[in-house]
């Protein structure tokens, strides 16, 4: 019964995401497709964060690392479906390189080392103009182009973004309901006991930085065509600490936390834009009240809910006695 409801929740969002920007304009279509990009960064660090247990301030810098590669490549002639991969490997290997802290510290420790990695990117794309442009960035990327399907128009960009989103959800799901998920899940609760069953936690916490990475440099590669420029400003700390919001709002180590929480962080701003000046203030308090009242984030809300009024122990106390009448 609860696989045919979260199968119908799933395609009730996707239907829902196919409909939103019809009728709307270019920037309402804009801001939709920025909410299922940072979704996809969020979906990476939800993994490292949410399901393996550790702390990463970095994830905007691999978003960087993604935008830069591609924008490089297809301003070279190269086409965007080939130049994206070369940047997610590279954010992956990157990430394996980052993740090698996690294995001698922990906590605020693990957090200064990665805030320490995203400020090491920033400075690089700034200072290094000959090969970034600098603080003028680069611009005139190319949206990619299939021939029958080309993504020039914003509302044919908003869908190929909404397809790579929904081929990366399927990928992390695949992930997180195979062993793997289950090793980084054991690796969050205690190291010690999974070491003792057997799971490798060297191996395991290098994987949950390499592809929660590799998920950032995806979210980048798209940021690329989207805006069609790019500067350092786009990917400092401020962006990183962004994405932490979003997972821990939407709920971290739950699946559909970051789409969650990226709604919240990305579209609600949008909503309270008729308070004016004040928007920033309102938005902000409703943060600040919602990770102090809700720290399981929004879904950890409905968790609860849920069990309030359907009791798990009550259901499977009625399948046994049903069970011993039969």
């Amino acid at each position: 019964m609860r696989t045919s409801l979260r199968l119908l929740l799933v395609l009730g969002l996707i239907v829902l995401a196919i409909l939103a920007p019809i009728g709307q304009g270019n920037y309402i279509i804009y801001v939709l497709t920025s909410w299922l990009i940072f979704s996809i960064a969020a979906i990476g660090l939800n993994l490292t964060l949410g399901y393996a247990g550790q702390i990463s301030l970095a994830q905007a810098s691999f978003m960087a690392i993604g935008a830069y590669t591609t924008a490089l490549l297809t301003l070279a002639g190269w086409h965007w479906i080939v130049a994206m991969p070369l940047g997610l490997i590279l954010c992956f290997v990157v990430g394996l390189v980052l993740g090698y802290p996690a294995l001698r510290v922990k906590g605020h420790f693990l957090a200064f080392i990665t805030l320490a990695f995203n400020t090491l990117v920033f400075l690089v794309l700034r200072n290094e103009g000959w090969l970034t442009g600098g603080t003028y960035g680069l611009v005139g990327m190319p949206r990619p182009d299939f021939g029958l399907f080309a993504t020039m128009k914003q509302l044919h960009f908003y869908y190929f973004t909404l397809g790579v989103t929904v081929l990366s959800a399927l990928a992390m799901w695949g992930i997180v309901r195979s062993p793997w998920g289950r090793a980084f899940k054991a690796l969050r609760e205690n190291p010690i006991r999974a070491e003792s069953l057997g799971v490798d936690t060297r191996r395991i916490t290098l994987l949950a930085f390499a592809i929660g990475s590799t998920y950032g440099g995806l979210a980048g590669a798209l940021v690329t065509p989207l805006v069609q420029f790019i500067e350092p400003g786009s990917f400092g700390l401020a962006h990183s600490l962004r994405i932490l919001l979003m997972v821990v709002v939407g709920g971290s180590g739950f699946f559909f936390g970051p789409f969650l929480g990226a709604g919240v962080v990305i579209l609600l701003p949008e909503f309270l834009r008729f308070t004016e000046g004040y928007y920033l203030i309102i938005y902000s308090a409703l943060v600040i009240v919602m990770l102090i009242f809700v720290p399981a984030g929004l879904i950890g809300v409905g968790g609860r809910l849920r069990d309030r009024f359907w009791p798990r122990q009550q259901v499977r106390a009625d399948m046994s006695e049903g069970a011993r009448l039969k």
